[in-house]
């Protein structure tokens, strides 16, 4: 499962296409194409949660987890955080944490002791493959 902030949906899309032609299978939302389109969406957030809420959303995301064998975090900068990942796939994260699927992330976390979410991730142990979509076996 390919994952990540939906303000990246097209790096998303690219990196499910990578991720096919070196031989994997690869799911993300259904809602890439809408976010593609519409590359501003991710910051309404009142339209946003209305639509998550009328398509159960966040049951989609783990529903996505839970038959994937793998997590790949696209984890890109955002809101002046390198390596940020958000508070949706943080929960994605922990339940595949859960489930003992193999995480990956595709860069290096910021360091936990300037931003606290970091710690928690950081305790899931992610394989961190450094921008290099083959290092996913």
């Amino acid at each position: 499962m390919v994952c990540g902030s939906l303000s990246n949906a097209s790096k998303m899309e690219d990196a499910k296409k990578q991720l096919e032609a070196n031989g994997h299978e690869a799911v993300a939302t259904q809602d890439l194409g809408l976010f593609i389109a519409n590359p501003d969406r991710a910051d309404d957030l009142d339209a946003d949660l209305k639509h998550c809420i009328e398509n159960d959303m966040l049951r989609e995301f783990m529903d996505l987890v839970a038959s994937s064998n793998a997590l790949l975090v696209l984890n890109y900068p955002k809101n002046g955080t390198d390596g940020y990942i958000g508070t949706s796939v943080i929960i994605e994260l922990g339940l595949g944490y859960y489930l003992r699927k193999k995480l990956f992330i595709l860069n290096p976390l910021p360091d936990y002791h300037k931003v606290r979410w970091a710690h928690e991730v950081a305790m899931m142990n992610p394989i961190c493959i450094n921008a290099d979509l083959t290092k996913i076996r």
